[in-house]
């Protein structure tokens, strides 16, 4: 038996910690609102209630945002999000339910305003401007795609590949069952080998899940990127699966994105979720390929996608038997917290207009919770996984 077979069952609730609970701001702007990892702790009874087993924490180290991805110092928890004790009773609190905690790891890059780059923008001699890769120092510098406010970390660099192992090496040691780790197409595989080596020699129950996405990603990009070299040659013939299976051996598993274009284009276009037989055989013909110790993480949307319910029309009939459909695949599935809410972006997320993606991070409702959906969404979770 795998040490990591706790996750095969996982029904796992991803938490945007500024949007859950413990905010005092209501209106949506893009700027901290006040969610805490103590309001997550006041509400593990409730995700216990719906049939979550597994809580999947947006970023918590201090960060220059209210998502958490620009990152101005890894070893350090955000004091938007609390004191470094309440992610430990978090954690202990989470354990003592029966609930495993994961959280997004951010290897591939930090805020420009990181204190490592300030040193090594401002300072040719700096020790630090090989921690980064400036291809014309100063403004000239490889970035998460094209993000300027992210510069890319070297990991090919064996001080930065260390500094960030023990990054993560800390967090786990603080009693986290895992990581779901951001951009993983960032790195590079060898660093993906040399990672997976020394956590798991650590922590061999911990579970590594990337987000292994390449939407947008032209050949403009391939650089910022580790993917394989055979992967890039095939230039705009990228296929997503391809992708997802380039990480086995080397992560856990992956997020699902290549099952999550079916269903949203079979929603779009009115197929029944559930008895789709044109469905049902991609669906088959997609697992086929996928080895058995290789996690398929599935999902309906995040924190970077239109709400799923978008696609549907707004029909929760329809929203919950895509949740069925998913559970009954046996794999492990993510439920992005707000779903309950039953609330979606009327219009899609425009990458061109700023903060555009505010529209699917509104703050939970506690007091618009859609009954009919959180209780058959709890039935379906009882039938398939208890």
């Amino acid at each position: 038996m795998s040490a990591i077979d706790w996750f095969k069952k996982a029904v796992i609730y991803q938490v945007f910690i500024d949007r859950f609970h413990g905010f005092q701001k209501t209106k949506n702007l893009p700027e901290f609102l006040g969610g805490n990892i103590n309001g997550v702790i006041e509400k593990l009874d409730y995700l216990v209630s719906l049939g979550i087993n597994v809580i999947w924490l947006s970023p918590f180290n201090e960060s220059l945002n209210y998502h958490g991805y620009h990152i101005t110092d890894f070893k350090k928890v955000d004091p938007h999000f609390g004191p470094e004790e309440d992610l430990k009773r978090l954690i202990g609190e989470a354990h003592n339910r029966g609930l495993h905690v994961i959280a997004d790891f951010v290897p591939n890059h930090c805020s420009v305003q990181h204190p490592l780059f300030q040193d090594a923008y401002h300072n040719r001699m700096s020790k630090y401007s090989e921690w980064f890769i400036f291809e014309q120092w100063p403004e000239k510098y490889r970035c998460f795609l094209n993000f300027a406010e992210l510069p890319k970390l070297n990991l090919n660099n064996s001080e930065v590949r260390n500094y960030m192992i023990a990054i993560a090496d800390y967090w786990l040691s603080l009693g986290l069952d895992g990581f779901r780790i951001d951009h993983a197409i960032g790195p590079t595989h060898r660093f993906w080998k040399i990672f997976k080596k020394k956590m798991k020699a650590r922590y061999p129950q911990a579970v590594f899940i990337g987000e292994v996405w390449c939407e947008g990603l032209d050949k403009n990009l391939f650089k910022t990127t580790g993917l394989k070299n055979k992967t890039l040659k095939r230039r705009f013939g990228i296929s997503q699966e391809d992708i997802q299976l380039e990480y086995y051996g080397e992560l856990d598993g992956v997020l699902d994105f290549t099952l999550n274009t079916m269903l949203v284009e079979a929603a779009r276009n009115g197929v029944d979720l559930l008895s789709s037989k044109k469905l049902k055989s991609k669906i088959k013909k997609h697992f086929q390929q996928v080895p058995s110790d290789y996690f398929m993480v599935t999902f309906l949307d995040n924190h970077d996608m239109d709400r799923f319910l978008l696609h549907c029309k707004g029909n929760i009939k329809v929203l919950l038997d895509a949740f069925e459909l998913l559970l009954s695949l046996n794999h492990p599935v993510v439920i992005y917290n707000g779903t309950e809410n039953c609330d979606y972006n009327k219009t899609p997320i425009d990458v061109s207009i700023p903060n555009s993606d505010l529209s699917v991070r509104v703050p939970f409702d506690w007091n618009g919770i859609n009954r009919e959906f959180s209780e058959g969404l709890r039935n379906l979770i009882i039938k398939y996984r208890e």
